[in-house]
């Protein structure tokens, strides 16, 4: 079986941030491609997320040991290394020289924290790889020679849910960490609005959807310029999101995808007056709603985010 005709042989790797890692391999799987992510220790809230857990240990020598063991079995198996959060399985000065001998391909993907406020010469080791891909329009202006490819979700687990309903709609923020998320001005503007909130926090990953589905109302964050994972699995759920976007980034996002992003921007000083409307008209909520599951089902679908890595593989084979 020559290369053109064998399956491709993808190794994601590793780290699984907020588990776009682990969706993109399983999205890669459904397609028949050979993918399998290669995690050094799994996330907390996401405990078997992972094909293969190299539990590295502590300690620089044993460390080292076991990540170069886990390059010698993986390089074998792998046509394209995925890297993500500019990690790579053996320290960067050593592992592209490996892959270029060996005629592999890379790709470094970041996913926000790992490039947001860095400089030019502080991200100049991605262009080691052959693409460098990041998660929005908004994100790309660190990496300005990036491809787009947002975080996947597979909607066959998120059925659109009502929400709680009542007289007193429900609010649910999840802060992965509260400063970062302006989470003292999502309590301070809920506590001007007659709505119950519920900040999500510390909980496992399907625990935390199952609280996120009794949400009338989502805010993600008010700090970062667009939105992340926790908005697009309440957008899936059927839910209408609040956050704070970046007017430039809205503006590349519509252009490319052909769909007009339906989040309600706010910011710290305009959220009381962004929310009001949604707690005061449930037929609001509802329009907003049912957007926010159609751009999910335009943008997020994994299915759709595996069209485009592969074309990305395409590329740089």
């Amino acid at each position: 079986m020559n290369r053109e005709t064998a399956p491709l042989r993808v190794t994601h790797a590793p780290v699984n941030m907020a588990g776009i890692a682990y969706k993109n391999v399983e999205a890669l799987k459904r397609r028949g491609v050979d993918a399998r992510l290669v995690v050094f220790k799994p996330q907390p809230f996401r405990p078997t997320e992972f094909d293969w857990n190299l539990n590295r240990p502590d300690g620089f020598v044993r460390a080292q040991l076991t990540q170069w063991r886990a390059l010698a079995r993986l390089l074998p198996r792998t046509d394209v290394f995925h890297f993500y959060f500019g990690l790579t399985l053996v320290p960067r000065r050593l592992q592209f020289p490996i892959l270029r001998l060996l005629r592999k391909r890379a790709v470094f993907h970041f996913v926000g924290s790992d490039i947001r406020g860095k400089s030019p010469e502080q991200l100049a080791y991605a262009r080691a790889a052959d693409a460098r891909v990041v998660g929005s329009y908004d994100a790309i202006r660190w990496v300005p020679d990036a491809e787009v490819i947002p975080p996947g979700v597979d909607l066959r687990r998120y059925t659109p849910s009502p929400g709680r309903g009542g007289e007193r709609p429900l609010v649910v923020h999840a802060p992965s960490r509260r400063a970062s998320k302006g989470t003292e001005f999502v309590e301070a503007a809920c506590a001007e609005l007659p709505v119950d909130l519920d900040v999500v926090h510390g909980f496992s990953h399907d625990e935390a959807v199952e609280r996120y589905r009794r949400a009338d109302i989502v805010v993600d964050q008010l700090n970062a310029g667009w939105y992340g994972l926790f908005a697009i699995e309440a957008m899936a759920l059927g839910k209408p999101v609040v956050t704070f976007l970046h007017d430039e980034a809205v503006r590349r996002t519509e252009e490319a995808f052909g769909v007009r992003v339906p989040i309600v921007n706010a910011t710290k000083e305009t959220l009381v007056d962004a929310l009001r409307p949604l707690v005061e008209d449930a037929e609001e909520r509802r329009r907003r709603a049912e957007a926010c599951r159609a751009y999910v089902e335009a943008v997020h679908d994994d299915e759709k985010i595996a069209d485009r890595l592969l074309a990305l593989y395409a590329r740089i084979r």
